[in-house]
């Protein structure tokens, strides 16, 4: 265990000891004692804290602090009551605190216990108690807040978990602080009522047991009582004042003084008409002249200083202002920020704001933080940020995906409905409006609230207007991902895998490839929907082949080939037949045959009708997979592979071309056609 958890432990042992066993009355002036220390030391912790979370802990103390004023009040109860004896600091509070006077001490006990009790706590609970109920009802919109911000490139992943974070400990910390100041307020009525108990029994002990007159008695044990309830009453009272103080704290500054002189005594002609104010009470009035002629003196003279203050403040502001003024004006126009693009915007009309509002229920700003974290984990690289923002040009339930700046696919949805799609195999029609969906192009119908239930039941996929759009941004980003990589990303990438595997990555980069290289090799992969995830299986590949070639399709091919596992996993399911279309072997060489290699790569020469007639029988083997109900994937040796790709990813922009090399031995394949020419 820590020192600490130690020291808080044995606090509050203590506590629980006094309650049940006597103790001496010089261990009892050593408690009171630290008592009073611990209350000052709560009071000026909650003068200089910074914010409220710096004491987060501040309702557990408080209940700890109140237990342990508890028990010493039932310890020095026990010794008034035994031997009339509570020791130095009781007596001397109710002798000298009270000035010895019976009535002198029950009035000051009595004032202290109205301030803490009517002021003090009343005012403290009813700060606590709307601070916690405002900042629940807050909550939603600083998420939100928070959200955009994030979406917005405003702030990273990590200070937006740091601010939710902080967000819901000031949701926690206010609420405990609802709770916690009815101990404080508890505390102080049960004072009254100790102090109370406290003189019936003590008169009842002296006359009783000690043989003493009711006189002496009531003398004797109300100036203990009342020096016992002073003693527990003043550290309660700064205790209160400190949860006062921490409630109402609106400056984060930590100079608490300076802050409240500076905004209290801060305007001279305040000052002034303060000063003139006391000459005149001083020279109209009785009242002692000396006193209010000096003091309102003083306060003219204080307003005067302040003045000179702030002119001097004023000047030097003016003159820094003028000096920043000329900079601007010398300085040549800026204009970096317009040249900036974001990688990613999703423009809405004001139609859809709801879905994107978290106080209207909208969850499409966590939606788009999945999908970040979604393509991460799917093809393992990180997706910019993706800006959203409300386009009142745009119709009211229409929106548009831009990358880089530019217009890549838009779409349209109808608030309050929910889009239907027949999967194929539904006969029964329902009524709605006719409409595609926009990622993938295919018939659909708007319906209704009313008619989803019914529409599920019969077959149909339902989604709602959130899902749709999430589902069209994903798809967008997965096709233009690949263009979305930079050098500034792979420096990233590379930089991840150094701190696991700094030897290989000091042999490949930059000795053997430099970030363009892997850039490229990167994007190949991408753009066929290939996982870089497992980096450490491409840079090991890179490095073996990057000593021989600098190819970067030849080297993606040599990359495809050792990630043979994810790629069979991805198209062709375990313990499972797949249906696919092979290539003709003439084919094969009259491709190779066509590839002219230059010094910006290589490139195909078929003839234009060659190509044509190729395309026709891909398309027509294509179609046997797709009545299958399979998809369209296309085995070729690995020579011929990325040019086929490249002949076909034009005219088809779905079909999976695979290497015999990219296959797993365990995959059971089967031929339904030919590629022929």
């Amino acid at each position: 265990m820590k020192k600490a958890d130690i020291g808080v432990a044995l606090y509050l042992l203590g506590a629980f000891i006094m309650l049940i066993i006597p103790i001496s009355s010089v261990l009892l002036d050593v408690m009171l004692a630290l008592n009073i220390s611990i209350a000052f030391t709560i009071l000026f912790t909650t003068m200089f804290a910074k914010e409220v979370l710096d004491l987060s802990f501040f309702p557990t103390i408080l209940l700890f602090s109140t237990i342990f004023r508890i028990s010493l009040n039932v310890s020095s109860t026990r010794l008034i009551l035994t031997t009339g004896d509570p020791g130095n600091v009781v007596a001397t509070f109710g002798n000298f605190v009270g000035g010895g006077d019976l009535v002198v001490g029950i009035v000051v006990f009595i004032i202290l216990i109205i301030v803490q009790f009517v002021v003090i706590n009343k005012g403290s609970e009813r700060v606590a108690e709307v601070t916690a109920r405002f900042t629940l009802d807050a909550m939603p919109g600083k998420q939100m807040a928070i959200d955009a911000d994030l979406n917005t490139g405003a702030i990273t992943d990590a200070e937006a978990k740091v601010q939710r974070e902080k967000l819901q400990q000031e949701a926690s910390f206010f609420g405990s602080m609802d709770g916690a100041v009815k101990y404080v307020k508890g505390d102080a009525a049960a004072g009254l009522l100790i102090t109370g108990i406290n003189i019936i029994g003590g008169i009842i002990m002296g006359v009783v047991r000690q043989g003493m007159d009711i006189g002496a008695a009531m003398d004797k044990y109300t100036i203990l009582t009342i020096g016992d309830g002073l003693v527990s009453q003043i550290p309660s009272l700064l205790i209160s004042l400190s949860t006062g103080i921490l409630v109402t704290k609106g400056s984060k500054e930590a100079d608490f003084g300076s802050v409240l002189v500076n905004q209290l005594f801060g305007m001279p002609k305040v000052m002034y008409m303060v000063g003139a104010v006391l000459i005149f009470l001083g020279i109209v009035t009785p009242l002692n002249p000396i006193i209010f002629l000096a003091l309102g003196a003083v306060f003219i003279f204080g307003g005067r200083i302040m003045a000179n203050t702030i002119e001097v403040a004023n000047i030097e502001a003016e003159a820094e202002a003028g000096e920043e003024s000329a900079d601007e004006i010398r300085r040549p126009e800026n204009v970096n920020s317009l040249l900036q693009v974001d990688p990613i915007e999703l423009e809405f009309g004001y139609g859809i704001i709801p879905l994107a509002d978290v106080n209207q229920g909208g969850d499409l700003l966590d939606r788009v933080v999945m999908i970040r974290r979604q393509i991460a984990l799917e093809l393992g690289t990180v997706v910019p940020i993706i800006r959203l923002r409300d386009n009142i040009q745009l119709n009211p339930n229409q929106y548009i995906i831009k990358i880089k700046g530019i217009q890549v696919s838009e779409g349209e949805i109808l608030f309050d409905h929910y889009m239907a799609m027949n999967p194929g195999f539904v006969e029964e029609e329902i009524s709605g409006i006719p409409t595609f969906e926009p990622s993938f192009h295919l018939p659909a119908i708007w319906i209704t609230e009313n008619q989803r239930e019914r529409a599920e039941s019969v077959g149909y996929t339902v989604v709602d207007p959130p899902s749709i759009i999430a589902t069209h941004l994903t798809e967008i980003i997965r096709q233009y991902l690949a263009d979305l990589l930079t050098r500034q990303d792979i420096q990233n990438l590379v930089n991840n895998v150094k701190e696991t595997n700094p030897s290989l990555v000091e042999e490949l980069v930059p000795k053997l490839l430099g970030l363009g290289d892997i850039q490229k090799v990167l994007q190949n992969l991408l753009r066929e929907g290939i996982s870089v995830r497992d980096l450490v299986t491409i840079f090991e590949t890179l490095a073996d082949h990057a000593a021989t070639t600098r190819d970067t399709d030849i080297l993606t091919e040599y990359v495809r080939q050792s990630l043979k596992r994810a790629i069979s996993n991805k198209y062709f399911p375990m313990n499972e037949t797949t249906s696919v279309v092979t290539l003709d072997p003439n084919l094969e060489q009259e491709i190779m045959g066509s590839v002219k290699q230059t010094e910006q790569g290589a490139y195909l020469t078929l003839d234009p009708d060659k190509t044509k007639q190729i395309m026709s029988s891909v398309e027509t083997e294509i179609a046997k997979l797709e009545k299958l109900g399979k998809n369209p994937i296309i085995i070729t040796s690995p020579i011929v592979r990325m040019y086929f790709k490249r002949l076909t990813e034009d005219y088809f922009k779905d079909l999976v071309v695979v290497s015999y090399n990219e296959i797993d031995s365990n995959v059971e394949l089967q031929s339904v056609g030919m590629v022929t020419a």
